[in-house]
């Protein structure tokens, strides 16, 4: 599998590029520090711009690495870091990666999670080596769950993750999207 690592991509309203050590203020006052956005996550509380400092200190080593997949959703009208999405998980042998974003909760309602998640699902079908997208939410996250419902993607059983640890999803909701899915979408589209 060719890796392309953390390449920058457009939506209308979103540049989703690498993260720079001058998103630390946003991403404090936006979502990191956040525990509505941090607990759903599953990531640590961060409580001033050190510790914020130090998470941007590895998210930024780490795209040293072809295999890295991590974008800053930075608004276009503010130029605002006002979230993230990732490939947190990639599974070369399956040609899969699994995605998880979050957006800060003044950013909630208004389409960015799910715009960003289009727009990434778009630029890995038509830039990169992978075949099938996955993310999961827990039942009870409701928010991240219309997210995915609205998306291309649809639900599944399982998803790699789940497999790979040899257990079924207790409460959690997977969803897929196959790259040949993907592009009978866009071919239907443009008929």
């Amino acid at each position: 599998m060719k890796h392309t690592g953390t390449v920058p991509f457009e939506t209308e309203r979103l540049i989703c590029r690498r993260f720079e050590f001058g998103d630390r203020r946003d991403m404090l006052e936006n979502w990191a520090s956040l525990p509505e956005i941090q607990t759903e996550y599953g990531e640590p509380v961060y409580t001033d711009e050190v510790q914020v400092k130090g998470l941007l200190e590895k998210y930024i080593s780490s795209y040293d690495r072809e295999d890295t997949y991590r974008w800053a959703i930075i608004e276009k009208q503010s130029g605002r870091n006002i979230g993230q999405i990732a490939f947190c998980k990639v599974w070369e042998e399956q040609r899969t990666a699994e995605i998880e974003y979050c957006i800060g909760t003044k950013y909630w309602g208004k389409g960015y999670a799910g715009e960003a998640l289009s727009g990434l699902i778009t630029h890995c079908f038509r830039t990169m080596d992978f075949d099938r997208l996955e993310a999961y939410h827990r039942a009870e996250n409701t928010k991240s769950g219309r997210v995915l419902e609205k998306s291309a993607m649809h639900k599944t059983d399982t998803v790699q993750r789940f497999v790979h640890e040899g257990v079924s999803p207790e409460g959690e909701v997977c969803y897929c999207i196959e790259k040949d899915v993907y592009l009978n979408i866009i071919n239907e589209r443009s008929c």
